[in-house]
């Protein structure tokens, strides 16, 4: 099994603010995504775009996972976003409003020219029509490496504004979409995120939709504010009640009796092999939450 990385919470903070930049190498989030975009005015931009670059340069984020959210490529500040990030040391670039696998090219072959590391990934936002709809053969991109797909991020927001959906608790009108990306990146193997919840004061709704959003398939949760974190991390890391079942299973299999079988009985259950390799997953993704 290839190593796991944690991305349960991925928090999104605006790069325009030093201090809430300060903050966030205290705050538990997996990831931290500064913020070139939506959070920030139009002409606090440049300034955003610097302080992102000096607060990855200047460390201490710890175990957290740095991303920088470009603006959209078709805006007049992507290509020094583009060009500053490549360089950046972050881990990730993460590019808005992506809808044609046209644009995945484009973004790593300027990346190769600006003279990105090999490490530097690229994260998709999911977040319009065209994207829903070509959710395979954006993800099918992984597979060049001049892409350097390496996540999904829903963008909830953006898709209700676009489609006319109604953002309603439960998220009915829009799972067929989440579950349209989420097949398309378990098909080729990348991570993918789920959106925000934007009201950051109901700890309760943000629960019910961070479970939502984990027993759907989804990796992690995006966040809006720090507050949200503890809450979508505990979701999102194994329980110790399916650690003893994972452990359970894994053992069951490894009885000298049983490891040529392709499936046991345990506990009154039928249990396969394809449960055992859900079991492993379960038991890696503690043992990678707990080494951060």
């Amino acid at each position: 099994m290839a190593p796991i990385r944690p991305r349960r919470s991925a928090l999104y903070l605006p790069a325009s603010n030093a201090r809430a930049i300060e903050k966030a190498r205290q705050i538990d989030a997996d990831v931290i995504i500064l913020d070139l975009e939506d959070a920030v005015a139009p002409e606090m931009k440049q300034l955003a775009r610097a302080q992102a670059v000096a607060a990855i340069t200047a460390g201490g984020f710890g175990h957290r996972e740095l991303v920088i959210r470009t603006n959209s490529p078709d805006g007049p500040w992507f290509d020094a976003d583009l060009a500053a990030v490549a360089l950046s040391g972050a881990d990730a670039v993460l590019i808005p409003k992506v809808s044609r696998p046209q644009t995945l090219r484009m973004i790593g072959e300027g990346l190769r020219l600006a003279g990105a590391p090999d490490r530097l990934r690229v994260w998709a936002m999911i977040e319009t029509a065209f994207a829903i709809l070509r959710a395979e053969a954006l993800a099918a991109c992984a597979a060049d490496p001049l892409t350097r797909l390496g996540a999904f991020v829903i963008g909830a927001n953006d898709l209700a504004k676009e489609t006319l959906a109604r953002v309603v608790p439960g998220r009915a009108p829009m799972l067929p979409w989440f579950a349209t990306a989420l097949a398309a990146a378990r098909a080729h193997r990348i991570t993918i995120l789920d959106g925000v919840f934007n009201d950051f004061k109901d700890l309760d709704g943000l629960r019910a939709e961070a479970i939502q959003g984990r027993d759907m398939g989804f990796d992690g949760k995006t966040l809006s504010h720090p507050a949200q974190t503890d809450i979508v991390n505990q979701v999102f890391s194994p329980t110790q009640d399916e650690l003893a079942r994972a452990r359970e299973i894994i053992a069951a299999f490894d009885r000298p009796e049983n490891r040529d079988k392709g499936a046991i009985a345990l506990d009154g259950w039928m249990v396969e092999r394809l449960h055992a390799a859900m079991a492993e997953r379960v038991v890696a993704l503690d043992a990678a939450i707990k080494m951060r």
